[in-house]
């Protein structure tokens, strides 16, 4: 086994972005046109909350790259979202780029002397560790009552201004999420793109990369600091959305979800993120209608995914096309074989 670490895609000659990755920025590209066709609540609305899953998704994506299992996504929404909430209450500022550029940049710091702590972990007590940051931020949020607002949280967070143009409906705001959904997926391809290499080996064997010259800690580092900042992004969105911070919209189960949002999409790519935030956020939502039985069903469709895609909705559609693509190859060889003679 052989690592170059310093081996660069710029200027390889190769493609810097796969076509999952080009997908997905069309995808999200696409969703812009959403806000324009249609003024149906429900639509709007639900696509809101796709984006944000997706987005969040993307940061358990990242972290999986470097073969870790991170239940901290919430945590760093929290620390985005109540950073554009104490920005816009207490300050006055609603520029939306001003506002993403905070909630990017504030859980990232955050994340690097968390990360130089529990990125030695590894395994079930990374995990373990995670999931108890969550619960650790969920005690402040209630407690830090003159800062955070404590029980009731942060309301009536003014609307959101791009250009002194205030963004305040729904369809407005749908545009902001589309634009930090944007946002998040082409950072998390530039980053997951450029070293690919580098995650490719330290999510094979991070001990014998480390061996070889690879500086895992370093990578590592500055990937937990990434997904968190994406996460905060996908926390701007989500207090965006509700117009308050609350410490109920960062629960620690909600990590859960965002997890299997990557898992059940496919782990490997960060078009099975978005796929698989699509299918399940609207499938709650259908289910919703069903009351107690909701969750049942939620959990067989969960079930059912799984067994029929091992590898994830883009695994399955991957093996799908190869296959249809070898039947039309070899139908046409005979056509043309024929045809030569």
């Amino acid at each position: 086994m052989t690592l170059s670490p310093t081996k660069s895609t710029f200027g390889s000659g190769q493609r810097f972005f796969s076509v999952h990755e080009w997908i997905a920025l069309a995808v999200v590209l696409a969703s812009f046109v959403i806000p324009f066709a249609t003024t149906n609540p429900q639509i709007l609305s639900l696509t809101n909350q796709i984006l944000i899953a997706g987005t969040a998704a993307l940061s358990v994506y990242i972290m999986l790259r470097m073969d870790l299992m991170s239940f901290a996504v919430p945590t760093f929404m929290a620390l985005g979202g109540y950073t554009t909430a104490l920005l816009g209450l207490r300050l006055g500022v609603t520029d939306a780029i001003v506002l993403g550029i905070a909630s990017f940049v504030v859980p990232a710091l955050v994340a690097i002397p968390l990360g130089a702590l529990i990125l030695r972990l590894k395994g079930v007590y990374f995990v373990l560790v995670t999931f108890v940051l969550t619960e650790i931020l969920q005690l402040l949020l209630f407690e830090l009552g003159p800062l955070t607002g404590g029980a009731n949280g942060l309301v009536g967070m003014p609307a959101v201004t791009f250009f002194g143009i205030e963004l305040s409906d729904l369809s407005q705001v749908l545009l902001t999420t589309c634009g930090l959904a944007f946002v998040g997926v082409l950072t998390t391809a530039v980053f997951t793109r450029r070293f690919r290499y580098e995650f490719a080996a330290i999510e094979k064997n991070d001990v014998l990369a480390e061996s070889l010259g690879l500086a895992c800690w370093r990578y590592k580092a500055v990937g937990f600091a990434i997904a968190a900042g994406v996460s905060g992004l996908a926390g701007f969105a989500l207090v965006n959305m509700l117009l308050t911070a609350h410490p109920s919209s960062f629960s620690s189960f909600s990590s859960v979800n965002y997890i299997t949002y990557t898992v059940v999409g496919g782990k490997g790519s960060i078009l099975g993120s978005l796929l698989g935030a699509g299918l399940l956020v609207t499938a709650s939502d259908f289910f919703a209608l069903r009351g107690e039985l909701s969750p049942g069903l939620f959990g067989i469709l969960i079930i059912v995914v799984t067994l029929v895609a091992p590898d994830g909705l883009i695994g399955l559609v991957s093996r799908i096309v190869r296959k249809v693509f070898s039947t039309v190859i070899r139908h046409r060889r005979p056509v043309q074989q024929e045809a030569c003679t």
